[in-house]
Order: C-alpha cells, then structure tokens, then sequence
C-alpha cells in the first residue's frame, strides 16, 4: 500500500478512529470489528499497552487494512513503528525530524499542529494531512472554518474533542476528516464484546460524513 493510497482512503473515507483501549486483544477486536463496519483505518496509539504488537500482528494478518500508529513522539519511536509495519505515524504536536524520517522512508506522516506558523511548517516539510489539535479548546468548527480561509489547498484533520454531535460542524467547516476516539471506539463495547454497538456507531460517523459532505457541496 503505497503513501498516496493511504493519503486517498482517508480523505475519502473521512474518518480515522483513534484506538486507545486496555489490551492487545481488545485493540485487535475494535480494529476489526471498525474495518468491518466501514472504516478500514486505525491510529494505534503507543499509550496502548502492547501496541507495536498490535500494529505487527494487523500488518500481517490485515495487510488491507491501514493501520498506523499514533502518539509518536520521538524518532526512535517512528523507526520502531515503521518496522512493526505501520502504515502512517501521528503526532499530537509537531516534530519536524518524524515528518522528516516518514517523507524519507516514503510513510504517510499526520503530524499534529495547531497555530499557522505549525500548519504552515508541516506542509512545507511535506505531511500528507495535517491534524489540527486540540481543535474543540480553540473554538472547534470555528477554528477549522477560520484556518480553511488562508490554508485552503491543505488537508486538515480535526481531532480533540470530536463527537456525533459536532463531526457535522467541523466537516462544513471544511475539515478533511476527523479523529475520533473513545465516541467511536467505546471502551465499554469493546471490553464486553458488543459488535452491534461498534457497528452502530461506525455506520451512524459515516452517515453523518456523507450527509454533511452532500450538504456542503449543495
């Protein structure tokens, strides 16, 4: 799977589900059960306990599936990703050396930035799409519509704070996709084995995209 498909699925799909869960084996029960309800993507974060596991065992077992790692916060730690067979590294802030090593080694990079000035870098240093976080403490939707007007040819990924209730907002404001954590991956539907839960809120983030997508382009 090459950057740019990676870069694609995400832009189209509109979505990347952020797994922070208790175990190897719960993390591997969300990231299949999310892919099979529609979402074929997960951001593994390095908070989870045993992830570079996970993240080797999905590589191996779902090579379809784009599987990355997030919460990469140093070099070492990318390099040790990019072995385990990640797909593309996330940062909650901006590291120029990661984005650096992920162009080099031909990865999709998602580095977090939050003012112009880290927006402004990360493009230049070439991230595929940029995550703007914590975007809800800085006004949510609002934040998003105001950076789109300079920055309109770049993609940004809302994350922080992102819920049903405000994934419509921050898609008419212009963001590419949105990082989603626990209102998508219930820890509690995870831990108890409820499918139907998972698939119910994969479906309902999904309809909610294309829904405001329809709108925004009307």
């Amino acid at each position: 799977m090459t950057r740019q498909s990676v870069r694609e699925c995400i832009t189209r799909t509109g979505i990347v589900p952020a797994f922070r869960l208790s175990s190897f084996e719960d993390t591997v029960f969300g990231v299949e059960t999310v892919a099979e309800s529609g979402i074929p993507i997960a951001e593994v974060t390095l908070t989870t306990p045993g992830a570079l596991e996970v993240i080797a065992h999905l590589a191996c077992s779902k090579p379809e599936l784009i599987v990355g790692a997030g919460t990469v916060l140093d070099l070492e730690t990318a390099r040790r990703c990019l072995d385990a067979g990640a797909k593309f590294l996330s940062s909650p802030g901006l590291d120029l050396d990661i984005v650096d090593f992920a162009v080099k080694h031909d990865i999709a990079v998602l580095p977090g930035a939050l003012t112009p000035s880290e927006i402004m870098a990360a493009a230049k240093a070439g991230a595929d799409l940029i995550k703007v976080y914590p975007c809800s403490l800085m006004g949510g939707p609002v934040y998003i519509r105001t950076l789109r007007a300079p920055f309109r040819g770049l993609a940004l990924i809302a994350a922080g704070g992102v819920t049903q209730q405000t994934a419509p907002e921050f898609i008419l404001a212009g963001a590419t996709a949105l990082g989603v954590g626990r209102d998508l991956v219930n820890p509690e539907a995870v831990r108890r084995r409820m499918p139907d839960w998972i698939r119910e809120l994969t479906g309902r983030f999904l309809e909610i995209i294309a829904e405001a997508r329809s709108r925004g382009s009307a």
